[in-house]
């Protein structure tokens, strides 16, 4: 009973560690990016994109780099370098990612318990409506396609990218690490939120206390799972839970 209980033990404990790496997270990762990618080529200008991924190309256009395919060629390559730096090895389980898939869908009926609990509380006129990477669309598959991108591109800017800058910047100011870290959660959160919204986005939303509320603390949640369980499992848990709402 305790060889069995302390297998498991150690066979969860493994899982925990390398679902965490940056290779194991490309590969869980590649075939939202592909979907995403290719079905914005196939429904061509009825495609919906959402902020991060418009900026982030007027951001690599803006430096000269103009090429459609070159964002996600350097979504991989980030990923890559830093399983690279890392050190890590370049073999995994498959088995992996199917674990990674129920832990990811798990994560995404939690936070759509949250989201309906919120609605419930705060007697929120429209739940379904606002709560989503970018409100109603113009069709399910246009808005399936564009929660594949607002999966991995808005983690990608927002806790891939910001979150760690914010972090080190803030360490560099002189704050102890766990204040910095928080900081970082919280304003990369907030900043999150309020790029839905056409108060900062002429692609955005018009702005609601209530879908604001619930995407700060989405962020939060999505940036603690990026801290604790890499950036595979926060693309997943992300793209899962707008996919949720889009079908339910």
């Amino acid at each position: 009973m305790q060889a069995a209980t302390a297998s498991a033990l150690d066979g969860w404990s493994d899982y925990w560690r390398q679902s965490r790496r940056p290779l194991v997270s490309l590969v869980f990762v590649a075939p939202l990016l592909l979907a995403y990618e290719a079905g914005v080529l196939w429904i061509g200008p009825r495609a919906m994109r959402n902020g991060a991924d418009i900026w982030l190309r007027d951001w690599l256009e803006w430096l000269g780099f103009g090429q459609y395919l070159l964002l996600p060629l350097a979504t991989c390559a980030v990923l890559l370098a830093w399983h690279h730096v890392l050190r890590e090895p370049w073999t995994f389980r498959g088995s992996l990612l199917v674990t990674m898939l129920l832990e990811c869908t798990l994560l995404a009926v939690l936070l759509l318990i949250v989201a309906r609990l919120q609605g419930r509380l705060f007697a929120d006129p429209d739940p379904s409506g606002q709560l989503a990477a970018g409100g109603a669309g113009p069709g399910t598959l246009p808005r399936l396609v564009a929660y594949c991108g607002a999966g991995i591109y808005e983690e990608l800017l927002f806790r891939l990218l910001a979150l760690p800058a914010v972090a080190c910047g803030l360490r560099g100011l002189g704050l102890p690490r766990g204040g910095a870290l928080l900081t970082a959660v919280i304003s990369t959160s907030l900043l999150f939120a309020l790029a839905h919204y056409s108060l900062v986005s002429v692609h955005g939303e018009d702005f609601h206390w209530f879908s604001f509320t619930f995407r700060t603390l989405a962020g939060s949640f999505f940036a603690l799972l990026f801290i604790t369980r890499g950036f595979g499992i926060a693309v997943g848990a992300h793209a899962g839970y707008d996919m949720l709402l889009t079908l339910l």
